[in-house]
């Protein structure tokens, strides 16, 4: 359960431990939503949050992808020769 504590003119929300645990709210900003009957609290997640440790454990499980030499030893060219 939690409990609405004032803090100066405002009021704040102490919430247990265990549910910050739970919820996985530890140390993130988090944003507030009216909802019908109620109030939901959940982490604010950036674009892109996660994304690179998510590729590092990808690559460390399958290993890294091969990487096409052809195209990356190709000479440059212009587009002269291109119809359009």
């Amino acid at each position: 359960m939690a409990h609405l504590v004032k803090i100066g003119n405002s009021q704040g929300i102490r919430i247990p431990k265990l549910l910050i645990e739970q919820a996985n709210l530890e140390g993130k900003e988090l944003q507030l939503q009216v909802v019908e009957g109620g109030l939901l609290v959940s982490p604010v997640n950036g674009p892109r949050e996660g994304w690179k440790e998510s590729i590092e454990a990808m690559v460390a499980a399958q290993g890294a992808e091969k990487i096409d030499h052809e195209w990356l030893d190709a000479p440059l060219s212009n587009d002269d020769d291109l119809e359009w």
